[in-house]
């Protein structure tokens, strides 16, 4: 299994903790390290300052978020960042939600799954180096009804970009399936993850003839050390408001996929009493109806030894990359964390 992380660029005390905390993590052996757009810093912008810091690790959006830039500049932008990281770039793409694409940017969220696909379809064009033509029910280019025709990027694309998408519905996970090269997954609980993910990934592959092989399942979740139950009871009620807020603070009241997957994944009464609760104002009500058990399902909170056990069942459940949210209040601390955290991940991955 390989290793990663996501950040945002704006996350840290300062402008320059963040790229020591990159340059780093790449010490440590981190394979890649994803920058986080939300509702925070733009993601370009700091990957190209990275890519002057760093040597040999990958480099990724995730995600850049399909509604707030067009397709062909979504195609400059991967294309310039692949070159001057030489190659070391992977364009990480999602819908986002309602919340962000309208009330942040004024931008229509309507048919996601269509704009994903033909964004994608448009993207991969662009970085072919020919002339860009295309008739969708979300773009056409050239423009129709002017004098514009087809034209060409002015520069090309120097090495390959892979392009993983960020999904959680069943929809996006079956378009995952079909065009993308990587998924890039959160709120995930191996045990449940047949049938509420891979069975619609899989679904997808088979659409496209391609096997799971061919797709990298990257799937995230925080990481922290606990050196006994007391520490670790701490850390699980800290968690709690983390996961309540996913639950019912992400998205909009009637759009949120983080709360959709725990639903599917056998929680759906206690996901929707924990949205009620935060939709009212409750917010310390909400993460009180946050089960222990659910935490401990969708992160690697425990001692090393029950970090190591999930890091197995994830391997066994498919995940081929392990992206890690290490914990800590100092950037020593959660680089500690972390080079602990890819230890392990090595350890188990190259377990038979």
């Amino acid at each position: 299994m390989r290793t990663a992380t996501t950040i945002e660029a704006s996350g840290f005390d300062s402008w320059s903790q963040q790229a020591d905390f990159v340059t780093e993590a790449e010490k440590l052996g981190l394979d890649i390290c994803w920058v986080a757009e939300a509702w925070g810093s733009d993601a370009p912008s700091a990957l190209g300052f990275y890519a002057a810091r760093t040597e040999r690790m990958l480099l990724g959006s995730a995600v850049m978020q399909v509604g707030t830039r067009t397709p062909v500049a979504l195609a400059q932008t991967a294309i310039t960042l692949s070159n001057l990281s030489g190659g070391r770039f992977v364009l990480g793409l999602g819908a986002s939600g309602p919340q962000v694409i309208e009330g942040l940017h004024g931008a229509p969220f309507a048919r996601p799954l269509a704009r994903v696909r033909e964004t994608v379809e448009i993207v991969r064009q662009a970085i072919a180096g020919g002339k860009i033509s295309y008739s969708g029910s979300e773009f056409r280019i050239p423009l129709p009804g002017g004098e514009a025709v087809p034209m060409r990027l002015s520069m090309r694309a120097e090495h390959r970009v892979p392009i993983y998408l960020a999904a959680l519905s069943p929809a996006m996970l079956r378009l995952t399936g079909q065009v993308a090269d990587g998924w890039l997954g959160t709120s995930f609980v191996p045990e449940g993850s047949a049938d509420a993910y891979f069975a619609h990934l899989d679904q997808g592959l088979a659409r496209a003839g391609r096997t799971r092989a061919e797709l990298d399942v990257c799937q995230g979740a925080e990481v922290s050390f606990a050196p006994d139950e007391d520490r670790l009871s701490a850390m699980v009620a800290d968690r709690k408001k983390e996961l309540a807020f996913g639950l019912g603070g992400m998205g909009s009241a009637s759009t949120n996929f983080y709360h959709q997957a725990y639903s599917r994944q056998g929680w759906a009464e206690v996901a929707a009493e924990v949205r009620e609760r935060w939709q009212a104002g409750d917010r310390d009500g909400a993460a009180g109806l946050v089960t222990h058990e659910m935490v401990l399902a969708t992160t690697l909170i425990g001692t090393e030894d029950m970090v190591r056990q999930r890091l197995r069942v994830w391997r066994d459940a498919g995940v081929n990359t392990v992206r890690l949210y290490p914990a800590g209040d100092t950037m020593e601390a959660r680089l500690a964390t972390l080079g602990r955290a890819i230890e392990l991940v090595r350890e188990v991955g190259g377990a038979s």
